[in-house]
């Protein structure tokens, strides 16, 4: 290994308006550790006296700037950018779609994405620790992990149903093509008969999916789960210990995977775009696709469905960002970083719907049907469709091997985001985990993988779908909402725009702080309002859920949203002062001592950069009564 000692960052001199005695800061050391391509550093602060003050033990960063920023995309980029975006767009008017869909992610989508980058960073913590910055919102950060958390107990579900249509792949003849299979029911007719039309019908990929690998018709609803499948729990396996080995060694070992998890699926949407384009009815499915209908951005659920996407595609809210970015060099421009990630993440989506339309005009054409007929998203489309009309080519074993490739790596480093900011989350917070990250790293993803045995049980995508309807809905649009007003409103615009400035060189412009304080708070709020007011209970098929099991699955989603007021609640008990006094709960940590004296702290900063004339720039700090 070698070292190296990294010059100081510029040092302010503080001139204050009232008498403080708060020693200045004089210098900040930087060292730099180099183990086996992977940085680690540990800062610390020099006062006046001579005493250092240390800021934090070691903190590994990426070994290279692609790591995180593969790392970024492979997890904001996941199996939603496939089967929801372009049914979406189909659906919502086409191309005019993407009106409401750019307008809301330059005004919160990307400012929202900036935002946590710049906060991980900056504070150099997990989800739950950069709330130093103000610790009456701490709660915030443990809302956010345990919604990755939960999402975490069906999403790897879905991983390892495609890694079993993988295996099942691997044959002369896929097993969904035809009827004769033990699975298949008396209603079940071959691809060849025009079924599409016949409602009292079922195709062979349909009831591959519900029988043959869900075994579905073997559960009468959520009060009959049977026990796990052991095909699919053997999947379920695989899928945990491939997480555990990318995830054990932090990013060492993830900043490597994502290089191929991130960009393969690139490669495989290419392939299958130039073979689906010579498809017949490829270029119908691609012109329903991009047709544009104006008239349909009069529908203000077009607009809900547009901002509902831009919240859940671009993955701000699971923590994972911060996270990430927590391990970044802290001169690292996060805002290149956003604008590059969060535009990487959209053009993927729109580029996924001319894949997928493109085969859906295929079996459009070929079944003789509308194409409303085939249209749909979810896993319908990605596991009961998509290999439908994969079974239809010559070479459909060798396609259908490239899809489900595609699909597991989609998958799997999104899966890799969600653990990540658990783990990080928690061993930044309770630092007796930092020397047992691999052995806590086990017990996250064998926690993980017991929950998710009841999603493989033969009713298991009833507990599925309960999950994805509330593990992370209201709840996590509730928690940027949160995250926002925090930083905005009580740690504030200024100061958060100073951290980054100190990093970059650059204070983020009118409009950024704009978004932050007013604009995005306000889409946040509007947003929670309609999930809550456009609620509809869960359902899957023709199957409603019973009273019971929506109540779980409200418990579920108020279980990660308690966590703001618990711990609010908690840390006005334990900080010093009376109950009522807020000025601990809502003053960084770092200068609690400035309370302890009872000191008023208004005062300005002042930082002198000396080129060709001196220029002075004042900060205004928050300002508290002792």
């Amino acid at each position: 290994s070698s070292l190296r000692l990294c010059s100081p960052r510029p040092v302010r001199e503080a001139s204050v308006s009232e008498p403080l005695s708060r020693p200045p800061r004089t210098a900040s050391l930087i060292l730099v550790k180099e183990q086996n391509g992977v940085q680690f550093t540990s800062s610390a602060l020099v006062s006046p006296s001579g005493q250092t003050q240390p800021s934090g033990e070691e903190r590994e960063t990426w070994g290279k700037k692609i790591d995180f920023l593969l790392s970024v995309i492979g997890f904001a980029v996941d199996l939603a950018n496939v089967w929801r975006f372009p049914y979406l767009c189909y659906k919502k008017g086409g191309g005019a779609f993407l009106v409401p869909y750019l307008f809301f992610m330059v005004i919160a989508g990307m400012p929202l994405f900036y935002m946590e980058l710049a906060l991980g960073q900056y504070n150099r913590e997990g989800a739950a620790g950069v709330w130093k910055i103000c610790p009456i919102f701490k709660g915030v950060g443990f809302t956010v992990i345990l919604i990755s958390l939960y999402v975490g107990f069906y999403y790897n579900v879905i991983i390892a149903w495609a890694l079993f249509y993988l295996f099942s792949s691997f044959s002369g003849e896929l097993p969904w093509i035809h009827c004769n299979n033990t699975w298949n029911s008396p209603n079940c007719s071959d691809l060849n008969s025009t079924l599409l039309n016949d409602t009292y019908k079922t195709t062979p990929a349909l009831e591959y999916f519900e029988r043959g690998v869900l075994h579905l018709h073997e559960s009468s609803g959520i009060d009959d789960l049977g026990l796990p499948r052991w095909q699919l729990t053997s999947c379920l396996a695989v899928v945990i210990v491939v997480l555990y080995f990318s995830l054990w060694k932090g990013v060492k070992t993830s900043g490597k995977v994502v290089w191929i998890t991130a960009t393969m699926p690139y490669v495989v949407l290419t392939v299958l775009l130039l073979r689906g384009i010579t498809l017949p009815g490829a270029i119908d499915g691609i012109k329903a696709y991009l047709s544009v209908d104006f008239l349909r951005l009069c529908d203000a659920q077009v607009w809900i469905e547009a901002a509902t996407q831009i919240c859940f595609s671009l993955g701000v809210g699971f923590g994972v960002l911060i996270a990430f970015s927590s391990y970044n060099k802290f001169s690292n421009n996060c805002y290149r970083d956003a604008i590059i990630t969060s535009s990487i993440n959209s053009l993927t989506s729109f580029f996924s719907g001319f894949v997928i339309f493109s085969f859906l005009g295929y079996m459009s054409h070929k079944h003789n049907v509308a194409l409303d007929k085939v249209a749909t998203d979810g896993p319908g489309l990605v596991f009961i469709i998509y290999p439908e009309a994969i079974a239809t080519l010559p070479g459909s074993s060798v396609w259908a091997v490239i899809f489900f490739i595609m699909l597991l790596t989609l998958g799997i480093d999104s899966a890799m985001g969600g653990m990540e900011s658990v783990i990080t989350g928690l061993t930044d917070e309770f630092k007796f985990l930092h020397k047992h990250r691999e052995l806590f790293t086990l017990f996250i993803v064998v926690f993980t993988f017991l929950i998710s045995l009841i999603c493989v049980t033969n009713g298991g995508i009833y507990v599925f779908t309960l999950l994805d309807h509330f593990a992370a809905g209201t709840s996590i649009l509730f928690g940027v909402l949160i995250e926002a007003i925090g930083i905005s409103w009580f740690y504030g615009v200024d100061r958060f725009s100073d951290d980054i400035q100190e990093m970059i060189g650059q204070r983020p412009g009118l409009y950024w702080r704009l978004c932050w304080k007013f604009v995005s708070p306000c889409f946040l709020l509007f947003m929670v309002v309609v999930s809550f007011a456009t609620f509809n209970p869960p359902k899957y098929g023709s199957y409603y859920f019973p009273a019971w099991a929506t109540m779980v699955g409200w418990c579920l989603s108020i279980s990660s949203m308690i966590m703001v007021p618990l711990y609010a609640f908690y840390k006005f008990c334990s900080l010093p002062g009376s109950f009522c006094d807020v000025t601990y709960a809502i003053t960084p940590e770092t200068e609690h001592h400035l309370v302890e004296r009872g000191e008023v702290r208004q005062f300005t900063v002042r930082s002198h950069h000396t080129s060709s004339h001196r220029t002075a720039k004042q900060t205004r700090l928050q300002q508290f009564n002792g």
